[in-house]
């Protein structure tokens, strides 16, 4: 009885040594699917991205008006863009009438902040913009910088249009959403859609969560 005890019990801790493993590996698979969605993402999107000069509430403020002053501007010459290489190509070509603007607002308000404009690759943390988290990671943007560029940033999507329906900020409306529904794959959108929840599932992960609850 007692071989028979000690049997079981090494055929027991074999199984869950197996299913550790395999957790460990699903796990795995799921951080590089995580990642690989990002860099999806990356790939068919254009963020618009403005940094303060500090995080005082005058700079922070000013950010807000450059913001309106350049959106304001880029409105129009991307009403009609058909897809993410004549966005940027647009983009790329305004520039300096992006830093135009911009100077035009900071020397208004009384300051005589430098301001710098590039479209590049700029590394993001987990934001969310409207009901739509987009996982950190490496993305292009059109990168406006005031000063010293040490405050907090904004940011919306450029390409497709997320930044420019309607007269505000940060609030989603229904054709912004079907842009980037088109724009995306189901799967790519479905994780920028769960905000605060950016998440891939594996069903061999679901089941193997159910089974080590069970045997505790």
């Amino acid at each position: 009885m007692k071989a028979f005890f000690h049997k079981h019990q090494y055929l027991l801790e074999t199984f869950f040594l197996i299913i550790l493993l395999t957790g460990g590996f699903i796990w795995k698979a799921q951080e590089y699917r995580q990642q690989q969605v990002q860099q999806e993402i990356s790939e068919k999107i254009l963020r618009f991205h403005v940094r303060a000069n500090s995080d005082s509430s005058a700079d922070q403020t000013l950010k807000l008006k450059v913001r309106d002053a350049v959106g304001a501007y880029m409105q129009d010459k991307l009403a009609d863009v058909a897809n993410l290489d004549e966005c940027t190509s647009i983009v790329s070509r305004e520039l300096p009438e992006v830093i135009h603007t911009a100077e035009q607002v900071i020397s208004q308000e009384g300051y005589d902040y430098p301001v710098s404009a590039r479209v590049e690759k700029v590394e993001f943390p987990v934001k969310t913009y409207g009901g739509y988290t987009f996982p950190a990671g490496d993305y292009q943007a059109l990168n406006v910088i005031i000063g010293e560029g040490r405050g907090q940033n904004w940011w919306c999507v450029m390409y497709p249009n997320m930044c420019f329906h309607g007269a505000v900020y940060e609030v989603v409306d229904e054709d912004a959403k079907r842009s980037l529904q088109q724009v995306l794959s189901e799967d790519e959108y479905d994780a920028v859609l769960k905000s605060g929840q950016y998440q891939i599932r594996f069903k061999y992960l679901d089941i193997l969560n159910k089974l080590l609850k069970k045997n505790k």
